[in-house]
């Protein structure tokens, strides 16, 4: 059994208008932020395997991983989803260990929110990046506020990187390059999926990851930190 310390826990109920409930639980390491799965598998199915999945910026090589992790880790709602359209409403309930959510909405935003965190914690070198985000998992986020935790993530970021000696990125330039990284992997996961020949419910939660991914870049124009900067105006008398 896990510590509960030592664990993170997200609880994804999806419910459907014809009673059907499906419950997706997530345990991750507190300290590596990767999914704890429950039980190991020797095989997975072969639209699984990294030379069929890789996408062209990974890193992994086919002879030490046979799989892509994240592949691996959304068999789970490929297998359950694959049969819905991206538009059924549904109810969404998510709970943590220390609030619950709710949002009536369409399945793929609810998808989407949960697309993510399988997504960031498979362990993707490319997916990496995002992980202080799993920590702090806001779901059913809007465009503005996903941009708002990344920008000040990405900062915080620098400011570590500042008290070590290094080089901050204060110009988010970085960060760009980081966003487009992640949006070949949604680009090509959903080529991928899509020769599986399964309905548009995964698929557009997909797309609905790889929009927020494309906008985030914007967030460091000049029109939207000033937006920001609005927000934050009352700690420049310190």
């Amino acid at each position: 059994m896990n510590n509960p310390e030592e664990t993170i826990t997200y609880n994804y109920r999806f419910l459907f208008s014809n009673g059907e409930e499906k419950k997706f639980n997530l345990v991750l390491d507190n300290k590596t932020l990767n999914l704890i799965k429950k039980e190991q598998i020797s095989s997975y199915p072969r639209w699984t395997e990294l030379k069929n999945f890789k996408c062209q910026n990974c890193p992994l090589e086919e002879k030490e991983n046979k799989y892509c992790p994240i592949a691996v880790n959304i068999i789970d709602l490929i297998d359950f989803f694959k049969p819905y359209i991206s538009y059924t409403q549904v109810e969404v309930i998510v709970d943590t260990e220390i609030r619950r959510y709710s949002k009536h909405t369409s399945l793929q935003k609810g998808i989407s929110s949960l697309m993510g965190i399988y997504m960031v914690t498979s362990g993707c070198p490319i997916m990496e990046k995002l992980k202080p985000m799993v920590r702090y998992h806001l779901p059913f986020a809007t465009l503005e506020e996903t941009n708002y935790r990344v920008v000040s993530m990405y900062l915080l970021v620098q400011y570590f990187l500042y008290k070590k000696g290094k080089n901050p990125d204060w110009d988010l330039e970085k960060l760009t390059k980081i966003y487009n990284e992640i949006k070949l992997v949604n680009e090509n996961i959903c080529r991928k999926l899509n020769e599986l020949k399964i309905e548009d419910a995964i698929l557009n939660a997909i797309v609905n990851l790889d929009y927020f991914a494309i906008s985030v870049p914007y967030a460091s124009e000049k029109k939207l930190l000033e937006k920001m900067e609005n927000l934050l105006k009352t700690f420049f008398d310190f």
